[in-house]
């Protein structure tokens, strides 16, 4: 329900409330009254009518004592003249023995009823009489003498006229129905001398009883006006279409103006704070809405200035939200992160230091720092070197706490750090990670970012690599700090709030997520590109291999070997020693091959115990030395594993090669790749632990060109590279700092 409609219900609850209670009492009143009155003309004519019946009987009385007074001879003389002068309607002279002797003539039938006590039983009330005793003179009693007075409508209306009010004879000698010329209709029975109100008339019975034996019914009309009811409800009525009309008019006029200010409360929580609610009183409305236009005017003009904010610190944060969206450049998302945190604080110069493998912040971005070192000192980022715990920036690294403060200008803040007035540095610090067991033979597997033509697989993790700066890695688990964010002197002199240090440490927050985000993608293209378990590139990595140094050797008219490996019943290991020697045997494999070849040369686990080499700028020759000597460095070394029971034995394996070169066997890499395979199931088919060079494929008979002297296979077979500056005629000496 609106606000209108509550003030509303409340005026009509305020209002019709008194009027219906007022209404009720009114009616309630008139009918006590008129209940009241007409109670009181009852009483009083049922007093009149018990001295009616009562004079009415000591009249029978005196007319029955008339006739007992006279000679016996003279009774029925008195009796006819008692009648005939009216004092009673009837005489009934009767003797000792209860024998009639006489009677008036048009006696009403008998039985009489006595005046003096109640009726015996029940039926209709013919007559009242009175009985005297005949006695002669010595008192004794000779019989009695009856005076009686028909009951009938006369003597109804003789009583109606008496008392007043409408008399009815509930039980005369024709019923009911003998006072409908009285009453106009019958009225029912009433309780004894009790009031009742029937169809708009108050009724009293009166009778039957001792002195007055007529059944009596006494009623009078009621006094309240007809139509009662229906003003009271009209009043009513016009009482509330009035307290409507005037509450709506009241609930209008209250609520207009706050029906205003809502309406300008949701136009300004549109964004509309032009927004402005007309003062249409000086109360309290009136001072809610002059409030309300002071707050929208100011609200306006901080959210104008906020706008401008904004509109400087966006372009900024689209460069970084590029920038960290779009590269993987660790020293670019550096760069963006200081200039962007420089804006955002007003700062004059700052840095940031990440954490190396020795425990050391090592600057790697910096800006505005000229001028802060010695004079015999650099002022390069490699300058900032701080240990942890040593000095602001190191203190912040160990804690993982944000510092700011003052500093003494002629001296730096800590050790390795520049000189500056004032200070703020946040710690980079990403989510904890969950624990995962390294692989021990990622010790010898690739780098994140190996180019393709390094020898045999990626190189070991360096102090560029993984766990190095530039991926943090050991830093980074457990949540601890992976480096810090400094900035130095803020413009204008002031010293950082601590609304710079809560700015700062959700962007460092951020900035974190992004650094470490670098790193995981560095890791996973790794991954993405490497055997697990030896270390050497995969089958992924073979294809893009294959095709990039076939184009290459193409392009400047080399040659290209390809060596396809295979350990001698390997599944006899397997089913042997179990399969974790033979994963063991795999990985030394994998060890002593990276031994023998060139840094440029390519190695690749295909699958299982099938292995690639691709040899660049080497003809079938020099790829026939390098499988020679791949035989016998594993031909003549067993391999030390251990088995399902714990006991270390050495295991013989050999090694099968086939051999392909480009462009002599195909000119298409994955050609060669099968031809080569093809040579190995030669070489398996031979006995293995040999080697074979794939056949050269059926050429069609062509004219012979004059061709340079390096294009000549040579007469034993076997490709050759030709003069100095084609390829070499056998592999370089092994790299000894690899795989070793």
């Amino acid at each position: 329900m609106t606000l209108r409609g509550r003030l509303t219900a409340a005026f009509l609850a305020v209002v019709l409330g008194p009027v219906l209670l007022g209404a009720f009492l009114v009616g309630s009143a008139v009918v006590a009254v008129d209940r009241s009155r007409s109670t009181e003309r009852l009483g009083v004519a049922a007093a009149a009518v018990r001295t009616s019946v009562d004079a009415l009987c000591q009249q029978l009385r005196a007319a029955a004592d008339a006739v007992a007074l006279t000679a016996e001879a003279a009774r029925p003389g008195t009796a006819d003249q008692v009648v005939s002068r009216g004092l009673a309607a009837a005489v009934q002279v009767t003797d000792a023995t209860g024998r009639v002797t006489y009677t008036t003539p048009g006696a009403p039938t008998t039985p009489w009823w006595d005046c003096t006590a109640a009726p015996a039983g029940g039926g209709p009330v013919r007559a009242l009489s009175a009985r005297v005793d005949l006695r002669d003179p010595a008192g004794v009693a000779r019989g009695t003498v009856a005076a009686a007075w028909q009951v009938d409508t006369a003597l109804v209306a003789r009583l109606a006229a008496v008392t007043g009010v409408a008399v009815d004879l509930l039980d005369g000698p024709a019923g009911p129905a003998d006072a409908t010329a009285v009453t106009d209709r019958p009225r029912p029975a009433a309780a004894p001398d009790r009031v009742t109100e029937v169809d708009g008339r108050y009724l009293r019975r009166v009778g039957p009883a001792p002195g007055q034996p007529l059944p009596l019914l006494l009623s009078v009309p009621s006094d309240r006006p007809t139509g009662l009811y229906p003003a009271l409800v009209a009043a009513v009525l016009l009482a509330g279409l009035l307290a409507v009309l005037a509450a709506a008019r009241l609930a209008r006029v209250t609520t207009r103006p706050l029906v205003e200010l809502a309406g300008a409360a949701d136009r300004v929580a549109r964004g509309d704070l032009t927004a402005r609610v007309p003062v249409r009183s000086q109360d309290e409305i009136g001072r809610l809405a002059t409030a309300f236009n002071r707050m929208t005017r100011e609200t306006d003009c901080y959210v104008q200035a906020l706008t401008t904010s904004r509109d400087q610190l966006r372009s900024h944060l689209a460069v970084l939200g590029d920038t960290l969206a779009s590269t993987h450049d660790l020293q670019r998302i550096l760069r963006v992160i200081l200039h962007s945190a420089i804006v955002a604080t007003g700062a004059r110069a700052g840095a940031v230091l990440l954490l190396d493998t020795s425990g050391t912040l090592v600057g790697r971005c910096a800006e505005g720092l000229a001028g802060r070192w010695p004079d015999d000192d650099p002022a390069g980022p490699a300058m900032l070197r701080v240990p942890v715990g040593h000095g602001v920036v190191g203190a912040v690294a160990a804690t993982g706490e944000p510092r700011r403060g003052r500093a003494d200008p002629a001296a730096p803040v800590g050790s390795g750090e520049p000189r500056c007035a004032t200070y703020v540095a946040v710690p980079f610090t990403v989510p904890d990670a969950a624990p995962t067991d390294p692989d021990p033979t990622e010790a010898s597997g690739p780098g994140p970012t190996a180019p393709a033509d390094r020898a045999g697989g990626p190189e070991p993790d360096g102090p560029d690599g993984p766990d190095g700066p530039d991926g943090q890695g050991a830093a980074a688990g457990g949540g601890a700090a992976i480096g810090v964010l400094v900035l130095y002197d803020r413009h204008g002199g002031d010293e950082f709030d601590d609304d710079d240090l809560a700015t700062l440490g959700a962007f460092a927050g951020h900035a974190a997520v992004a650094v470490d985000n670098v790193r995981i993608h560095e890791e996973a293209q790794r991954l993405s590109l490497t055997d697990p378990l030896t270390g050497l590139w995969n089958y992924r990595y073979l294809r893009e291999s294959l095709r990039r140094e076939v184009e290459r050797a193409n392009r400047f008219g080399r040659m290209l070997s390809v060596l396809a490996l295979d350990l001698d019943r390997f599944k006899v290991v397997n089913d042997t020693y179990g399969h974790a020697a033979g994963d063991a045997v795999l990985a030394e494999f994998a060890h002593r091959l990276r031994g023998e070849i060139r840094e440029v040369d390519l190695a690749f686990r295909q699958g299982g115990e099938e292995f690639v080499l691709l040899l660049p700028e080497t003809d079938a020759r020099g790829a026939a030395i390098v499988a020679e000597r791949l035989g016998a460095v594993v031909r003549d070394s067993p391999i030390i594993v251990g088995t399902n029971t714990g006991v270390t034995v050495p295991v013989p394996v050999t090694v099968s090669v086939g051999i392909a070169v480009y462009p002599d066997h195909a000119t298409v890499g994955q050609q060669v790749l099968d031809a080569a395979d093809s040579a190995l199931y030669a070489a398996k088919a031979a006995g293995r632990d040999t080697y074979r060079v794939a056949e050269p494929p059926a050429r069609p008979t062509r004219k012979e060109i004059p061709v340079a002297v390096r294009a000549v296979t040579p007469a034993d077979g076997l490709p050759r590279a030709g003069a100095p500056g084609g390829a070499s005629s056998g592999p370089h000496p092994p790299r000894q700092g690899r795989g070793r």
